[in-house]
């Protein structure tokens, strides 16, 4: 089975899912944090797996919040984000989704992960119930 290509992202769609303001996008983009090009319509875009692998090293930075480290978050249930890394087993699957400064990690069945058509840097939900993670897709 071919691997779907991972989509290209305009700036303000990268800005949503990665939690700050198109200005800031634009300004990480003009400071080369990740590769961006022009799309045929001559949009800014970034290309979501490099999007997503930024996602993840950003994650890793410690949180600011008007100069004060921020030690503690709570959550709502839906995380909208993008699939950073999608590890296929021969009957179970890992998907990991980077929702802003979240992380989030579940675990299907390869037939699922195959159904929905998960790769790495497309945009998805992570639907949190206790200690069970559902992961929908939205339309492109």
């Amino acid at each position: 089975m071919r691997k779907p290509a991972a989509p290209a992202y305009r700036m303000a769609q990268a800005a949503g899912l990665l939690g700050v303001s198109v200005d800031t996008v634009r300004r990480w983009a003009e400071a080369e944090r990740f590769p961006t090009r022009l799309d045929d319509g001559g949009h800014r875009v970034v290309d979501g797996t490099a999007l997503a692998e930024f996602a993840v090293a950003l994650a890793e930075e410690e949180p600011q919040l008007d100069g004060v480290t921020v030690v503690g978050r709570s959550a709502r249930n839906r995380f909208q984000g993008i699939v950073t890394r999608v590890h296929r087993g021969d009957v179970a699957a890992q998907v990991e989704i980077q929702a802003g400064p979240h992380r989030l990690v579940s675990l299907l069945t390869r037939e699922a992960v195959d159904e929905l058509g998960l790769v790495e840097g497309m945009l998805a939900i992570a639907s949190v119930k206790a200690t069970n993670v559902g992961v929908e897709v939205v339309a492109p």
